[in-house]
C-alpha cells in the first residue's frame, strides 16, 4: 500500500494519461473508421479498394511494429518533431479504425437494401443516403462491437507505455526500474485498467438500453 501512498501523484498521472490517450485515439478511429467503411461500401471502385487496403493493412499489421513506424519512420519522412504522445495517438487510432471500419460495416450491411433503393428513389446522394438513412438504423447493431473494441483500444494503450508515453504501464515500469516490489504495482496498474474498461462498457451497455427503447 506504501507503493501507492507514496507515488499517488505519478498513478493519477498515468491514469489520466491513459484515460486521455485512450479518448483521442478512440476519436481519431471513430472518424477515420466511418470514412473507410463507407469507402468500403462505395459504388466507387477506387474508393472500395482503397477502404479494402486500408482494413487489409492495419489490421494484420502489429501493433508494435506500427509504434516502431510511428516513432522511427514517421519523423524522419513525413511529420519531424512529433511527441511521443502523438505518435502513439496516430498509431492506436490508425490501428484501431481499421476494426472500427469493419463493425460500421458490419452494421451496414445488417440495414434492408430496400432502404437504400428508397432512398435512391427519391433523388437522394450516395452520402445523403448513407449519414440520413443507413447510419442511423446501423448504429443499434454497431454498438457492441464497438463497446468491444474500444476495451480492447484501452488495453492497447498499454503499449503506449513502453515508448515513454506518459500512462498507466509506463508508471509501473517506472516504479520497477526503481526496484519496487511488482506485485502491488501490478495490481494498482491492473486496477486502474479495470476501472476504464468497465466504465467504457457500462456506457456503452447504457447506450445499447437507450436504443432498444427507442426502437
Amino acid at each position: 500500500m506504501n507503493v501507492l501512498t507514496d507515488h499517488l501523484s505519478e498513478f493519477r498521472e498515468g491514469f489520466i494519461g491513459t484515460i486521455l490517450l485512450t479518448l483521442a485515439s478512440g476519436a481519431l478511429a471513430m472518424v477515420i473508421g466511418v470514412i473507410i467503411a463507407a469507402f468500403r461500401v462505395s459504388p466507387v471502385p477506387p474508393l472500395r479498394i482503397f477502404g479494402t487496403a486500408w482494413v487489409t493493412l492495419f489490421r494484420n499489421t502489429p501493433l508494435t511494429l506500427l509504434f516502431l513506424v510511428a516513432w522511427f519512420v514517421v519523423p524522419e519522412i513525413f511529420m519531424p518533431g512529433l511527441s511521443p504522445w502523438t505518435k502513439a495517438l496516430l498509431a492506436l487510432g490508425f490501428y484501431t479504425s481499421a476494426f472500427v471500419a469493419e463493425a460500421v460495416r458490419s452494421g451496414i450491411n445488417t440495414v434492408p437494401l430496400g432502404q437504400a433503393e428508397a432512398a435512391r428513389s427519391l433523388g437522394m446522394t450516395f452520402s445523403q443516403t448513407l449519414t440520413l438513412i443507413v447510419l442511423p438504423q446501423a448504429t443499434r447493431t454497431v454498438l457492441p462491437p464497438l463497446s468491444s473494441i474500444f476495451i480492447a483500444l484501452t488495453k492497447n494503450s498499454a503499449i503506449a507505455g513502453a515508448f515513454s508515453v506518459s500512462e498507466l504501464f509506463g508508471v509501473q515500469k517506472l516504479l520497477s526500474d526503481k526496484g519496487f516490489a511488482i506485485v502491488p504495482i501490478f495490481l494498482f496498474v491492473a486496477a486502474g485498467y479495470l476501472i476504464i474498461t468497465f466504465t467504457i462498457s457500462g456506457l456503452f451497455r447504457l447506450l445499447e438500453r437507450r436504443m432498444e427503447v427507442a426502437r
